[in-house]
C-alpha cells in the first residue's frame, strides 16, 4: 500500500501514461487535492482514504470514461466536405472552428491588455514591497492569481479553439508558511511560463486585432463602394480639386474581390486559431515530472 500521497500520485501517473497532458494534470490535481484535504482531517487514514477514492488503476479508468463524454465542443467539428474547390472554399462560413477562432482572436485584444497590465502591476508591486512584511502576502496573491489566469485562459482556448485544456487549476501549496509557499511558487516553472504567456498575449492580441480589422475594412469597402457611389455620391478617392469614381462595370469586380478577401481571411483565421491552440497548450499545461 502507498505510504504517502506522492507515491499514490506517482502510481496514478504511470496508469495514465499516454493520455493527453491536460487530462493528466486534471487527474493529478484532483487526486492531490482530495487526498491532502482528507489527510488534513484525519492524518492516520491514508489507506481508508485511498479505498474510498479509488486505486490508481480505478481512477485512471474513471478519467478515461469521463474524457470520452466531455471532449471540447469544437473538437473534430467540421463542415460536410464539398465536391468542388469553390464549395470547399466558401464552406468556411459554415465551419464553427473558424468562427470560434475569429471570436477568440478578437477577445485576445482585450485579454492581452488585461493580462499585460496585471502582470506588470503584480511584478512591480511584489518587487517594490518585498522589503516590507506586508509585501509577502501581496506577492503570494499575485503568484496565485497567475495560476488562476492560466486556468481561465485555458478555458477560453478550449471553448473557442477546441483544444483540450486543464479544467482544474493547479493546487496551491498548503500547510506551510507564507515564505515557503512563495518559494514553491517561484520555483515552479509553470508560474514563469504563465507570466511569459501573459506578456506574449498582449503582443499577439494586438496583432490579431489590427490584421482582422484592417482586412475586414478593405473587404467591406470593396462591397460597399457601389452603394456609396450610387446612393450617397461618395467617391472612391477624394482629392482637394478632383474626385475619382469607380466605373460601373467594375462594381462586380470590387464586390467579388471584397468577398474573396474576407473568405480567404476566414481560412487564415481558422489556421492561426489551430496554431494558437497548440501554442497555448504547450505554454499553459504544466509538465508533470
Amino acid at each position: 500500500m502507498y505510504k504517502n500521497v506522492e507515491e499514490y500520485l506517482s502510481a496514478l501517473k504511470k496508469e495514465l501514461k499516454g493520455v493527453d497532458k491536460a487530462t493528466l494534470q486534471d487527474a493529478l490535481s484532483d487526486a492531490e487535492e482530495h487526498l491532502q484535504t482528507a489527510l488534513a482531517a484525519d492524518a492516520d487514514s491514508l489507506t481508508a482514504i485511498i479505498e474510498e477514492y479509488g486505486t490508481p488503476a480505478e481512477t485512471a479508468q474513471a478519467y478515461a470514461e469521463v474524457e470520452k463524454r466531455t471532449a471540447p465542443a469544437l473538437t473534430g467539428s467540421q463542415t460536410k466536405k464539398k465536391s468542388s474547390a469553390i464549395g470547399r472554399f466558401f464552406a468556411i462560413y459554415a465551419d464553427p472552428r473558424a468562427w470560434g477562432a475569429l471570436f477568440y482572436m478578437l477577445i485576445a485584444f482585450i485579454t492581452g491588455i488585461v493580462y499585460f497590465t496585471w502582470a506588470i502591476t503584480g511584478v512591480s508591486l511584489s518587487l517594490s514591497l518585498s522589503l516590507f512584511i506586508f509585501g509577502f502576502p501581496v506577492a503570494l496573491l499575485f503568484l496565485l492569481s497567475v495560476r488562476g489566469i492560466a486556468w481561465l485562459e485555458g478555458r477560453l482556448v478550449e471553448a473557442l479553439l477546441g483544444v483540450r485544456m486543464p479544467r482544474r487549476s493547479l493546487p496551491a501549496p498548503k500547510n506551510i508558511k507564507i515564505l515557503e509557499r512563495i518559494k514553491e511558487l517561484l520555483k515552479d516553472k509553470h508560474t514563469w511560463v504563465s507570466i511569459l504567456y501573459m506578456f506574449i498575449q498582449f503582443v499577439l492580441g494586438n496583432i490579431y486585432f489590427i490584421i482582422i480589422v484592417t482586412v475586414f475594412a478593405f473587404s467591406l469597402s470593396g462591397i460597399a463602394i457601389p452603394v456609396l457611389q450610387e446612393f450617397f455620391n461618395i467617391p472612391v478617392v477624394q482629392f482637394s480639386h478632383s474626385d475619382y469614381y469607380l466605373p460601373q462595370w467594375e462594381y462586380p469586380l470590387v464586390i467579388l474581390a471584397g468577398i474573396l478577401l474576407w473568405t480567404a481571411m476566414m481560412h487564415l483565421i481558422k489556421l492561426v486559431g489551430a496554431l494558437h491552440g497548440r501554442y497555448a497548450k504547450a505554454m499553459l499545461v504544466a509538465e508533470q515530472d
